[in-house]
């Protein structure tokens, strides 16, 4: 069998990579490795991971906010096995819908392990056997495997990643997250609203260290609320387990001072690594730089013509929704089309509660290379809509250019920012100001009124309700 392209993965980069060339008219191939579509993202990551975030969050506010509301309810208890199960539900619908779209579009779906014969063939290793297919461009989209070094001892028991934490079925009397970064404090939000007891070991001096620190303060404010107790500036030096337990040895970085977490789980969670294994990129005179990526240029084309790589297997955040627009990008750039995508608006979300998310440079970033700005905050606890929902922690800030005042970045933390984020992302797509966004009409009692009074203090210290 010949194709136009050949995808390899199935996750969010790869299946829209597929549909977005066969809407175009080309001949489509998939090949998936494992039994399900969707990838990481679909099956044991974004999608499975927010449900049970919302799972959690329910029972965390019928215990702790809805005598306040006045409501009363007694008996309340939280069933982790059927919150699973809930998830697993979820998680079965939609990767069921990604195989009714591949048939809608009449993509070719091959389940099995595919390598490179040569850069024009592809072979996929099945239960039925090995196929061989010829293609005429490849698109490589299959994304990234957690970060596991020998020295944790990984165990998928009580040693374990995000894929196991999403199928534990007994609420755990503690549990030790190492990496305070999104994966973490996602899970362990979840865990710590159920009632467990969440140790959190970082690394670095701060949570979310590459996103807004001012950001990350407040959100950690959040967090410890939830009873999350953070360790910063500490190193993992070991990591025993037995049948039922695990014992963490965590070290101060730069003294002497140590000391050891007994829990019922340890979560690793320090980051994800390009996965390219069984790949047989040499078949195809491929190779990876020394952090495991796949070089690409602007066009998301690899050394060897023809051959693409998109999501977490090239360089860039690792999130799915960058995966959908390199996909995307990368069909209608073979189809001869001229497609556009700015990776410094890709933005960033945190789905804790509440949320964070962020778009453009920090004051950091700014502050590195040299980029004179003006910053501007409103804190939602100012916010009407806020205070009637209860959901007054975080604030919104906004970074614009000191001379020109066109919106450099945009960073919130507080309650649905994960929507709230797209205002800023569609107005820095078309190079607004900060007065162009503070000059926008937003409906009251509403969250994005946050956003509107952060831009008139940044343009003017003109916010109204602070």
């Amino acid at each position: 069998m010949k194709y136009d392209i050949t995808v390899i993965g199935s996750g969010p980069g790869g299946y829209v990579c597929a549909i977005r060339a066969a809407q175009l008219g080309l001949k489509v191939a998939l090949a998936e490795k494992y039994s399900t579509l969707g990838g990481t993202c679909l099956n044991v990551g974004c999608i499975p991971s927010k449900a049970l975030l919302d799972s959690s969050e329910h029972y965390h506010n019928a215990i702790h906010r809805f005598a306040d509301h006045g409501i009363t309810a007694t008996g309340v208890s939280a069933h982790l096995d059927q919150m699973v199960a809930r998830k697993n539900q979820v998680v079965d619908q939609t990767c069921k819908g990604v195989e009714f779209l591949m048939k809608k579009n009449k993509v070719d779906v091959y389940i099995g392990t595919a390598s490179f014969v040569t850069k024009n063939k592809i072979a996929i290793a099945g239960t039925d056997g090995v196929k061989e297919i010829e293609t005429d461009k490849v698109i490589i989209a299959t994304g990234s495997k957690p970060a596991m070094p020998a020295m944790f001892n990984y165990d998928k028991n009580r040693v374990i990643s995000s894929t196991e934490a999403l199928n534990i079925t007994k609420i755990p009397s503690k549990m030790v997250v190492v990496g305070g970064g999104v994966i973490g404090l996602e899970l362990g939000s979840v865990f710590a609203r159920l009632g467990t007891a969440v140790e959190v070991v970082e690394y670095m001096d701060s949570i979310l260290p590459a996103m807004d620190s001012d950001c990350a303060r407040e959100l950690m404010k959040s967090l410890k609320k939830l009873g999350m107790n953070f360790h910063l500036g500490h190193s993992v030096t070991g990591v025993k387990a037995t049948k039922s337990s695990c014992t963490v040895s965590v070290k101060k970085n730069n003294t002497e001072e140590a000391f050891e977490i007994k829990a019922d789980y340890c979560l690793v969670a320090i980051g994800r690594r390009p996965y390219t294994e069984g790949l047989n990129l040499e078949g195809a005179g491929l190779q990876t730089d020394d952090k495991g990526r796949i070089p690409v240029n602007e066009h998301l084309e690899t050394q060897v013509a023809g051959i693409f790589a998109i999501g977490d297997v090239v360089k860039g955040a690792m999130l799915a929704h960058k995966a959908e627009e390199e996909g995307m990008f990368v069909a209608e750039y073979i189809a001869g089309g001229k497609p556009h995508i700015d990776h410094n608006l890709i933005p960033g979300v945190v789905y804790t509660w509440p949320e964070m998310a962020a778009v453009g440079k920090t004051e950091e970033e700014l502050k590195s290379a040299g980029i004179p700005y003006k910053s501007g905050k409103f804190m939602f606890k100012a916010l009407g809509r806020s205070r009637a929902s209860m959901d007054t922690d975080g604030l919104v800030k906004v970074l614009s250019h000191k001379d020109t005042d066109e919106l450099l970045g945009v960073h919130m933390v507080g309650p649905r920012v994960a929507d709230v984020i797209m205002e800023a992302v569609a107005l820095m797509e078309f190079r607004a100001s900060a007065e162009d966004m503070a000059r926008i009409c937003h409906p009251h009692p509403t969250y994005t009124e946050a956003v509107k009074e952060a831009a008139m203090d940044a343009t003017a210290k003109r916010a109204i309700h602070m």
